[in-house]
């Protein structure tokens, strides 16, 4: 197989895994184990559901080591269209890594809340369910704040994906649409609380979620297009 369908093809199975992961450590578990109206609720799943919730700890460890791999195999692919924009991609993606590792403390001060160890007794039942709802926000407010650099990194990854060649131009015009969309949900966030709960919420982070499941898709079926090959590589 020609080097740059491996690498493609190879960037679309770890974009997978990040999208797999993150949907599961998103959205699957908070939504099995977190009431936000309800720190008792949420105590209590968490105590009933400990290996679900130490498999979201383990889906974000694998989450961020893909995301930490992803853009430097994209450098790799990308690099030929514009080396500035290939390594800026990179950095704004990179910073988000320590940013996510940290906040993952959060999860497991939550295990220590919710373990029942002898030294947790000096605490009544209702401050270790208040303490436990506390520390997923945050987690949460964590996310938010690696969130900017979610997107950030998606403008020039955007930028390079439509100018290669090998990609429908459109994916690459949905990826920076998709940048603007985490600044604004952001932004959102943090002016109005209840930002989530709007229904405008839904369609601006729409760009971000089609561009960035269409491109893995098409990086790991379809590879790189023979004549992009052709254009950065002429002795193939």
């Amino acid at each position: 197989m020609i080097p740059e369908k491996k690498t493609a093809r190879l960037a679309g199975a770890v974009y997978l895994v990040i999208i797999v992961s993150g949907i599961f450590i998103l959205g699957y578990v908070p939504d099995k184990l977190i009431n936000w109206k309800s720190p008792s609720v949420t105590y209590n799943n968490i105590v009933t559901h400990q290996i679900l919730y130490r498999l979201s700890i383990l889906g974000d460890v694998i989450c961020y080591t893909a995301f930490l791999i992803l853009p430097l195999v994209l450098y790799r692919l990308l690099k030929q269209v514009n080396k500035t924009m290939a390594l800026l991609m990179v950095i704004l993606a990179a910073v988000s890594i320590p940013i996510s590792f940290v906040n993952i403390l959060n999860k497991f001060a939550v295990l220590s809340f919710t373990g029942g160890a002898n030294y947790l007794n000096v605490f009544d039942t209702e401050k270790l369910q208040a303490q436990t709802l506390l520390y997923l926000h945050f987690y949460n407010d964590g996310n938010q704040i690696a969130s900017v650099f979610w997107g950030l990194w998606l403008f020039p990854f955007g930028y390079l994906m439509y100018r290669s060649g090998f990609v429908p131009k459109i994916l690459g015009v949905l990826i920076m649409a998709g940048c603007f969309g985490y600044l604004i949900a952001f932004t959102g966030w943090l002016f109005y609380p209840h930002y989530n709960q709007l229904a405008i919420s839904s369609y601006i982070s729409l760009p971000a979620s089609a561009g960035e499941i269409c491109t893995c898709l098409w990086l790991l079926i379809f590879g790189v297009k023979s004549k992009y090959i052709s254009a950065t590589n002429p002795s193939v």
